[in-house]
């Protein structure tokens, strides 16, 4: 079984950080073997809706911080990162892309006050055995009123519902309000070729 299945065979958030855990040193070259676009395509879209003179940023789930990369490239800055595998935490952290790294699982309260941010994306993260569809509730909260959040999703036959459910339910609610979604595509087309998704750009209200 190969480090990606074993981080999509996760089934709580203690699995997935422990997964993380050891993978981390070989995160990077792995995924990018394996045609990874997921950051890139999270990166433009909030490239795109987001302007460079807005701060703080959150990146929920950041990981090693590879979506924040080409932001940074394109001068945008304030960003703090959260992940719940400190191994991961510790690669972002040698990038020198974030002002701030925390340790905190998404699901849990986030340690922020609320209306924090300027805007939020997160890449990969909502999705079983990392983060419960519920993850939105602090998402929300943190980031201020008329702030974007760009958000990956899965979106194909393995997915569970619940998770597709939980995003119509927050727009529904009037949690947030959807200004674009890109279409289906792959995220990892080497090394998960079933695996969709799409990236949400919505307007927090």
């Amino acid at each position: 079984m190969s480090n990606l299945e074993r981080v999509y065979d996760a089934t709580t958030p203690d699995a997935a950080r422990a997964k993380y855990d050891a993978w981390a040193d070989t995160y990077e070259t792995e995924v990018m073997a394996g045609g990874y676009r997921l950051p890139w395509v999270v990166a433009a879209a909030f490239a795109a809706f987001v302007p460079r003179d807005i701060a703080p940023i959150l990146d929920a789930g950041c990981g090693s911080g590879m979506q924040v990369e080409p932001l940074h490239l394109l001068g945008y800055r304030g960003f703090v990162g959260l992940d719940l595998s400190p191994e991961m935490l510790k690669i972002a952290r040698s990038k020198g892309l974030y002002d701030e790294l925390k340790i905190a699982a998404l699901g849990d309260t986030l340690p922020f006050d609320t209306n924090h941010f300027a805007a939020t994306l997160t890449s990969g993260t909502i999705t079983p055995g990392h983060a419960p569809p519920h993850a939105f509730d602090e998402l929300v909260r943190v980031t201020r009123p008329g702030g974007h959040l760009i958000y990956s999703m899965r979106h194909d036959a393995s997915q569970d519902p619940a998770y597709l459910d939980a995003i119509a339910a927050y727009e529904a609610k009037g949690a947030w309000r959807e200004v674009f979604r890109t279409p289906t595509f792959v995220g990892i087309p080497n090394g998960a070729p079933d695996l969709n998704s799409v990236v949400h750009i919505c307007e927090v209200l």
